[in-house]
């Protein structure tokens, strides 16, 4: 693991960089899709919970 961040470290390739930084986005996109999707159920989970008490 931490030689495959020392090689993406030493890495200088454009195109190399650019796939990661669209690899990056895509997660992103991923996780702000995953969250919102569940945002509001785990709210409820909360509240419900909450209430409970």
């Amino acid at each position: 693991m931490i030689s495959a961040v020392k090689n993406l470290v030493k890495d200088d390739s454009g195109a190399t960089l650019v796939e990661y930084g669209l690899l990056l986005a895509l997660v992103a996109i991923a996780a702000v899709a995953a969250m919102s999707t569940l945002g509001g159920k785990v709210s409820s989970l909360f509240t419900n919970a909450s209430n409970d008490l």
